[in-house]
């Protein structure tokens, strides 16, 4: 299925310099656009392949709008965001071809007596939603997904095949949660008593909010006595730790394989690179964003970006590196003596100028 230019405009905004009728049925990158596509130019170093691109249209900002005019042959499509617009009409053409799961519960799931299912929701097969749960209107939940005793699932909430939601846990409205994410799992707490563990239960919660989107096999870990707060639109990639008793602040986003110990307090709009490690117990402000690899062992109370591992080099040059490193310390105090001793030196020679 597609669409008419005028039409998209209509809907997503932006300035059309073209032929509205013009007919497009889906977005392609630049390299890969044919006639009846829409691409986009985000990066003005690629202006020149946009000029060279086949796509029906273009979305550009006004700042690169010149230069493409002055060679592209095609509609465009001007507005201050173009990968926004891009994310946006994206979302536009899948809805077109999106396959809406049938209402009602698959025959080979086992809901309890107890459970609320909204009429408009999906139950995929084999799905096992626990008493007292309740699912909102218009979820999906696929097949091979466990629903814990009283958790709640809201309205749009999408849940992939075998994720596990265990009891109490809630997520809000329109929530994205990809297969094989466990949600709700007890925390790493344990007391020592002369080398052996003690087990701490863990009962409290996981709380998410709103347009949050979970990635494949991410865990999040829920409280030890309070509970784990995720809020509103949160974006956690795949295979991602989150500790019990974290707080993660609306609207922050972490790469794959980002870890984040238990009790650690995060703020809003905060970005963290694929591999970050987060410290336990640990406060970050809001806006701080992480590097890729940066392990986080201090809290920061300041916006900004913050890196924390030591740059690629050969073997041989790190192991030199390293073992110069390992030696600070006496050079350090050796440096210090050294000090000291030009302090002395340069006393005594300038005693020895003064007239006598």
């Amino acid at each position: 299925m597609g669409t008419r230019l005028g039409a998209l405009v209509e809907r997503l905004g932006g300035q059309l310099v073209g032929d509205p009728n013009l007919e497009v049925s889906g977005i392609a990158p630049l390299t890969d656009a044919g006639v009846s596509h829409i691409s986009f130019l985000s990066n003005s170093k690629l202006r020149a392949q946009a000029v060279r691109s086949q796509a029906a249209a273009l979305i550009v900002a006004a700042a690169d709008d010149d230069f493409i005019a002055a060679g592209y042959s095609g509609a465009r499509i001007v507005t201050p965001n173009p990968y926004v617009y891009f994310a946006r009409a994206a979302q536009y053409f899948a809805a077109l071809d999106e396959i809406v799961p049938a209402a009602g519960v698959h025959a080979s799931a086992v809901v309890a007596a107890g459970a609320r299912v909204h009429a408009s929701a999906h139950i995929g097969a084999r799905v096992v939603v626990e008493e007292g749960a309740v699912i909102g209107a218009d979820a999906v939940i696929d097949a091979g997904c466990y629903i814990g005793r009283d958790a709640v699932i809201g309205a749009a909430t999408h849940f992939f095949a075998n994720v596990t939601f265990h009891a109490r846990c809630q997520i809000g409205a329109r929530g994205i949660v990809h297969s094989g994410a466990v949600i709700g799992t007890d925390g790493f707490g344990f007391a020592n008593e002369g080398g052996v563990y003690i087990k701490i239960p863990q009962t409290g919660r996981v709380m998410i909010g709103d347009d949050v989107d979970i990635g494949a096999n991410t865990t999040i870990d829920r409280g030890a006595l309070a509970d784990t707060i995720i809020e509103d639109g949160v974006k956690l990639d795949n295979q991602i730790q989150i500790g019990h008793n974290c707080h993660i602040g609306a609207h922050t986003a972490m790469a794959g394989c980002v870890g984040v110990a238990g009790s650690a307090r995060i703020g809003k709009y905060c970005t963290f690179g694929g591999a970050a490690m987060v410290l336990g117990h640990l406060t970050i402000a809001d806006r701080v964003h992480i590097s890729s690899g940066s392990m986080v062992s201090r809290s920061i109370l300041e916006p900004g970006q913050y890196t924390g591992f030591y740059p690629l080099a050969k073997n041989a040059d790190w192991e030199k590196t390293a073992a110069i490193v390992r030696n600070l310390d006496t050079m350090r105090d050796k440096i210090r003596a050294l000090e000291k001793t030009i302090k002395t030196l340069t006393h005594q020679d300038h005693k020895s100028e003064e007239p006598s």
